[in-house]
């Protein structure tokens, strides 16, 4: 059997995930754009959520009185498996706002009226304005950063249910935080 190794380094050494830092700097430089640009990288910034997750939602993924988003986890070998992410109340309050704008007969609308490879392409440049740059400068990087930010702030399990992952064993990973992250967690020691 073979078992996948999962690393926060590539194999030059660089950090694949944004620190908390650079997380906040792609956040504020989300605001500058139009508001699907700017709402598609703020669901990546509080989600941790795959790409492809975020692409893939509809108008009824956000349940508003609930206060979450509703994930269908893309990665898993059967279609129907889901997830509930709680969201900000003022990121809930522009998303309804977005949804009420849209020009759209059915509920189960996309959010989105880009393609995926299009939605890379913006948080590119959202990276770029924010100034990140390196391996980590990309959706997967963000869903990194968000997972060793939230680690050191939630419980693990629930954590592992925000990412859709099947075990403890994958959301540990992020537990081997490194650089300033580290230093943030030895501080609370101190």
């Amino acid at each position: 059997m073979y078992k996948t190794v999962i690393s926060l380094r590539d194999k030059k050494g660089q950090r694949k995930y944004l620190n908390q830092t650079e997380r906040l700097r792609f956040l504020e430089s989300s605001k500058g754009y139009r508001t699907d640009i700017k709402l598609f990288s703020l669901l990546l910034y509080y989600t941790g959520a795959r790409i492809a997750e975020i692409h893939h939602l509809k108008t009824d993924s956000i349940d508003f009185s609930n206060k979450t988003i509703v994930i269908e986890s893309l990665k898993k070998r059967k279609k129907g498996i889901f997830r509930e992410i709680p969201l900000p109340s003022d990121l809930l309050e522009e998303l309804r706002s977005y949804i009420d704008d849209l020009d759209y007969d059915a509920l189960e609308t996309s959010l989105w009226s880009f393609s995926l490879r299009t939605a890379s392409r913006h948080v590119k440049r959202v990276m770029l304005k924010a100034k990140i740059s390196g391996v980590q400068s990309c959706a997967r990087g963000l869903r990194h950063g968000f997972a060793v930010h939230a680690v050191t702030v939630a419980p693990i399990t629930m954590v592992k249910k925000w990412l859709g992952h099947a075990t403890l064993e994958t959301t540990e990973i992020y537990l081997n935080a490194v650089g300033i992250e580290e230093r943030e967690i030895a501080q609370k020691l101190w």
